[in-house]
């Protein structure tokens, strides 16, 4: 240790620390910037690098980033309105009429549509026929709420004709207009729409609108009887009887439904019959393009 100090190397280190601090010129070395990953350039052999803090900054050393999607301050209203706010007043006005007045017509809608399906209550006896005058024709409802009645009957609906010939008149026998469509739907994947509901649904206009005896109840029983006539005319069209008709008679076949074979009570399938008056056929009841409706027309 002792021979090591006399050689200087001590001072010969202070040396360099005053030599690199004279040529500095004055220069403080916190302020130098300093390489962050490269070697200390005054680490020589026996000295290890020192770091010498950098008042550099760098990313790192950069503060708080505001973020663009903070808004920057208030909203002053200046901007481009949306809806009914971006329409002039007497507009905005308008459109609140309308929405009013197609709020209160659904709000009508429902209400008639509810006491129509429903089963009778005050309401139904004292407003029925308003009801009524609402609903049909145009939102009828073949479906009765929280009272649903399950077919319990199977009703056919028969017709036969008094035919014109060129030696006397005749009648022909009884046909099935019922039973047509349902040979039409049996086997058929895609049944149409007229063969499963057009007869069906048209029976059952005409019975909801005449009494027992047959007699229409207003309007409606006497537009019933015009379309169950065309309905027979456009299927009697079909069959060729060798002359022109004059009368046709409808009636109706009712079968209740038998009883399952678990069950032990007993019901009669007897048909029961519902025969209508012989109405004379007229060139309204006609089917539109056939040769006797052009002969009508004529």
């Amino acid at each position: 240790m002792d021979s090591y100090d006399d050689k200087g190397v001590g001072g010969d280190a202070g040396g360099r620390a005053g030599g690199g601090s004279e040529g500095a010129a004055g220069l403080d070395p916190q302020t130098v910037p300093q390489p962050r990953n490269g070697p200390d350039p005054c680490a020589g052999a026996g000295h290890p690098a020192t770091p010498v803090p950098s008042s550099v900054p760098g990313p790192a050393d950069e503060g708080p980033r505001a973020d663009p999607r903070v808004d920057a301050g208030p909203d002053t209203g200046d901007g481009p309105r949306s809806g009914m706010a971006g329409l002039s007043f007497p507009y905005q006005v308008v459109a609140a009429v309308a929405l009013s007045v197609i709020g209160m017509l659904g709000c009508v809608q429902l209400a008639m549509v509810f006491l129509h399906v429903a089963p009778a209550n005050t309401l139904t006896k004292q407003h029925g026929e308003a009801v009524d005058e609402w609903i049909y024709p145009e939102f009828e409802q073949n479906w009765k709420l929280f009272a649903p009645n399950p077919l319990q009957q199977n009703i056919a609906v028969h017709v036969r004709a008094e035919i014109s010939g060129a030696d006397k008149r005749r009648t022909t026998p009884w046909m099935s207009l019922s039973g047509e469509d349902g040979k039409a739907i049996r086997g058929n994947l895609l049944p149409s729409h007229v063969q499963q509901n057009e007869l069906r649904r048209g029976w059952d206009f005409y019975l909801g609108s005449h009494d027992s005896r047959n007699r229409p109840n207003g309007l409606r029983g006497r537009l019933s009887e015009q379309y169950i006539r065309r309905i027979v005319m456009l299927r009697l069209s079909e069959h060729d009887y060798g002359g022109d008709v004059l009368r046709i008679q409808v009636r109706s076949e009712i079968r209740s439904v038998a009883a399952p074979a678990w069950s032990g009570e007993t019901i009669s399938t007897k048909p029961s019959y519902r025969v209508l008056p012989w109405w004379t056929v007229t060139a309204a009841d006609l089917p539109k393009g056939s040769a006797a409706s052009e002969e009508a027309d004529q």
